[in-house]
């Protein structure tokens, strides 16, 4: 198993190396192959570019996540400060007025 992580990892590598300079894919498999300081480049390079892929998506999903637990707790304040005042059930859900 530990070596088909090393080959994927390494599959990896290159391909973010290669798609950054298409026409060096043989120096690219060369020097992966004689420099450990190279393919952790090229490594570190694919995991960069994962991180960056997935940040967008993160975000808006945690910013709709976020959206709705707020918006859940002031309906509930709305309700609860409602029922203080004598107004009943309050306004309702997604109401700003």
């Amino acid at each position: 198993m530990a070596a088909n992580d090393e080959a994927t990892r390494k599959v990896q590598a290159f391909s973010a190396a290669a798609r950054r300079f298409p026409h060096a894919e043989l120096s690219i498999r060369r020097l992966m192959g004689r420099s450990e300081d190279f393919f952790e480049l090229c490594e570190d390079l694919a995991e960069a570019e994962r991180a960056l892929a997935n940040v967008a998506e993160t975000t808006a999903a945690l910013c709709e996540e976020r959206r709705r637990e707020w918006q859940e707790v002031i309906d509930h304040l709305v309700n609860d400060i409602a029922e203080a005042i004598g107004g009943g059930e309050g306004r309702g859900p997604h109401t700003t007025e």
